[in-house]
């Protein structure tokens, strides 16, 4: 079963990269600023920005598709070795 396939109540919460998009997290998560603060979400399904240009940042607001941006959805360096 892919990640896309997989149930976030299984999981907790479950991250999907879109192709030159988001990243998808759905589920029962938190998301907090650096310094710990909670950022409300206001759903259980949000799209994260990815490209840096989000007016709305930590959320997308679609500004990847007008600037272009490029990202695939999987790993772009090995992944780490467990010690």
């Amino acid at each position: 079963m892919g990640v896309a396939a997989e149930r976030a109540d299984e999981h907790g919460a479950v991250v999907v990269p879109y192709e030159d998009g988001p990243l998808l997290l759905r589920g029962d998560f938190v998301l907090r600023t650096p310094d710990g603060q909670v950022i409300e979400p206001g759903r259980s399904t949000v799209a994260l920005c990815r490209c840096g240009k989000s007016a709305i940042k930590p959320f997308c607001d679609g500004t990847h598709k007008a600037i272009g941006f490029r990202a695939g959805t999987g790993r772009d360096t090995p992944a780490p070795r467990a010690d």
